[in-house]
């Protein structure tokens, strides 16, 4: 096996763009607290839209992200994600999302995030990635069934907007 790329060149990871996904959370996040497995959050999506090349349509309300987070060193944290969404395509099709992923912000970052009058943050002075997977009935979306994907986000004024691509 060669160390350098275990694979041998037999399979090689590539992605491509599968859609965006702009998450509206409405009611703000309830901070549950620290218990001895983190400091635990929820956030409920109060609506949104995701837009593509093969899939377009709103985010319905009612979905969440139930987060942890933790200290990453001196000078920042670190946070899970556990999120659930369904979406409605424009042809009126139902897809469930879920996904885990995590997030590294600096301290620095983090007080921006919790002040409304501060500009967002420049997403490369953060890390936050997603590792989504979909469920449908729909045979017209039936693809998505079989799709493991990973995605890029950032914070936005309205939520958080996720870049998804489809590892193939």
């Amino acid at each position: 096996m060669n160390a350098e790329n275990p694979q041998n060149g037999s399979a090689a990871l590539t992605t491509r763009h599968l859609c965006t996904v702009e998450f509206e959370v409405g009611g703000g996040i309830i901070g549950i607290g620290a218990s001895p497995f983190g400091d635990q959050r929820l956030g409920y999506i109060s609506g949104g839209r995701f837009f593509g090349p093969r899939i377009n349509g709103i985010v319905l309300p009612g979905g969440g992200n139930w987060s942890r987070s933790g200290r990453l060193g001196d000078d920042a944290s670190v946070g899970t994600f556990d999120a659930r969404a369904v979406w409605q395509t424009d042809d009126g099709e139902l897809v469930y999302l879920s996904y885990t992923g995590r997030n590294v912000i600096p301290d620095d970052v983090r007080a921006t995030f919790v002040d409304p009058s501060v500009p967002d943050a420049d997403p490369s002075h953060y890390y936050l990635r997603i590792a989504p997977v979909f469920e449908t009935a729909s045979a017209r979306y039936a693809w998505l069934n079989g799709v493991l994907a990973v995605g890029v986000g950032e914070r936005t004024d309205f939520g958080v907007r996720h870049v998804i691509h489809e590892v193939l």
